[in-house]
């Protein structure tokens, strides 16, 4: 299932369409940058160019741990028969419990059920998986009896190559909606991982609320991101009101892809999550997008197209860290 391209909205402007409840959705390419050669934007320069396809799923988990294993295979096996090299998943696949309580309760380790049925997943389907948002019993559980929010990267043979735990936790209590608070339950990470190099790019890890601190995206970008990735289960209101726009700045600002699988739909009586998993270029513009329900949507990465939009506006090396980087820090 495609996208119907883009339409008139408001003031004549161009918005991309996207049918609810897409499968499989790869709208046609925008516009883009001026490019430096007629052949640049090309379908045979894009199949030449270094990157890949990637897939991003979009799941509606619940505490029920086998519902989402099935939900999410099946659609990891559908991506990887699409030609996918790398499937992203959002925050939550594993499961998002009923309660804090519940979370606990559920939460495995690294060397549990979970995380082996996945990198069985990746070695059978050849793909790298991109596991958003795992609830992490660590080794610090029988002290602390608290989780982590662990963002893990399984390669193709199914190694696990970098298990990133959220550094900014989610505690806010917004009018109409119920109060969550997770750093009542999960132990905030210690450390920014360096980008980890995959077959569709340098990719670097963070996870949902970590996406409304750019000084995090920088810091990736400095240290050679080429993709940032942003699984999530945001909540409506702030979904509705932020999402695309938090993911496009990002995007702009780092002129990374940000590729951002989301959960979606009611996951249980108290909560729900917004959805419109995408994929924004390093120019801003949404070159896959989901809207409601469970599904895959599908971009294709060009890594040349990236660096060429960093040599036409070389943002990054005009950054005066000397002058603002100073500001709030001891003895300034």
């Amino acid at each position: 299932m495609y996208g119907n391209g883009a339409k008139n909205g408001k003031n004549g402007e161009k918005v991309l369409r996207v049918p609810p409840r897409a499968l499989l959705c790869r709208p046609p390419r925008p516009w883009r940058a001026p490019h430096s050669s007629s052949t640049a934007g090309s379908p045979s320069a894009m199949a030449e160019s270094p990157g890949g396809l990637v897939a991003v799923a979009q799941v509606t988990s619940t505490a029920d741990k086998e519902h989402n294993w099935q939900q999410c295979s099946a659609l990891v096996r559908r991506a990887a028969a699409r030609g996918a090299r790398a499937v992203f998943l959002p925050e939550g696949f594993d499961f998002i419990g009923d309660s804090p309580q519940q979370s606990l309760a559920l939460a495995e380790p690294l060397d549990g059920d979970i995380v082996g049925r996945y990198q069985q997943l990746a070695r059978e389907c050849d793909v790298w998986l991109s596991l958003g948002g795992f609830h992490e019993r660590g080794q610090d559980w029988d002290s602390t009896g608290r989780i982590y929010n662990c963002h893990l990267l399984l390669d193709n043979s199914g190694v696990l190559v970098a298990a990133y735990r959220k550094l900014h936790l989610f505690d806010a209590a917004l009018p109409g909606a119920p109060a969550l608070c997770e750093s009542s339950f999960t132990n905030p990470g210690r450390e920014l991982l360096p980008p980890i190099a995959t077959p569709v790019g340098k990719l670097g890890l963070a996870v949902c609320y970590d996406l409304r601190f750019p000084e995090l995206a920088q810091a990736l970008r400095g240290a050679g991101a080429q993709i940032l990735t942003f699984p999530s289960a945001f909540t409506v209101p702030t979904g509705a009101a932020h999402w695309e726009v938090l993911l496009r700045a990002r995007a702009i600002e780092c002129q990374c892809y940000v590729v951002a699988a989301a959960q979606t739909g009611r996951h249980n009586p108290s909560r729900a999550s917004w959805g419109h998993s995408l994929v924004a270029d390093p120019w801003g513009t949404v070159v896959a997008q989901c809207q409601e329900g469970p599904g895959l949507c599908l971009a294709q990465l060009d890594l040349a197209y990236l660096e060429q939009v960093r040599r036409g506006l070389p943002v990054h090396g005009h950054r005066r860290g000397d002058i603002y980087g100073a500001l709030g820090t001891p003895g300034t």
